[in-house]
């Protein structure tokens, strides 16, 4: 593993996180690990940082540990890993160790936590958290089509402090 910039990606983000998806990823005071499959994000440039967007809905048992969490992960794995990836999407850590049943390999540095199988992870400090509001909806189809029961997202924006790209 290696660290770079930012600004040094090759990656297309559309492409990595609608199609190959993404593991958040952070852990609790007690420094358990819990993460979680995402496919939804963003990536930019705010308030003069790189950042990284990431939403968690209320229920998911991850948004427990990123509410106590410094930092957050973005994990995008290398390839022949989606089983993983669909398992870390499905089960609760709340009821199984689904780290160890989809064979991942954690590996935990200075707060944060990240996959052995990552080729690309990005280490984001929470900078702005707030929850999706309805009110705040302007095309008002997206609330019955994405939120049915209402369970809005909470959006934590995260300055991205390291880059780690696998050799």
């Amino acid at each position: 593993m290696k660290t770079v910039s930012p600004f040094e990606l090759p990656d297309n983000f559309f492409k990595a996180l609608c199609d190959e998806w993404m593991l958040v990823t952070a852990v609790d005071k007690s420094g358990k690990v819990n993460t979680m499959t995402a496919s939804w994000g963003g990536f930019g440039y705010m308030w003069a940082r790189p950042v990284a967007l990431c939403v968690i809905r209320p229920q998911r048992y991850t948004n427990e540990f990123a509410k106590e969490a410094d930092l957050i992960t973005l994990s995008f794995l290398e390839d022949g890993n989606r089983e993983a990836l669909k398992l870390c999407g499905t089960v609760s850590g709340r009821d199984r160790d689904k780290i160890a049943e989809a064979g991942l390999e954690v590996i935990k540095e200075d707060g944060y936590a990240f996959f052995e199988q990552s080729r690309l992870t990005l280490v984001g400090r929470k900078i702005y958290v707030d929850k999706m509001k309805e009110e705040c909806f302007l095309d008002k189809k997206i609330i019955d089509e994405k939120y049915p029961k209402r369970d809005y997202h909470d959006v934590y924006v995260l300055e991205i402090e390291k880059v780690i790209v696998k050799d």
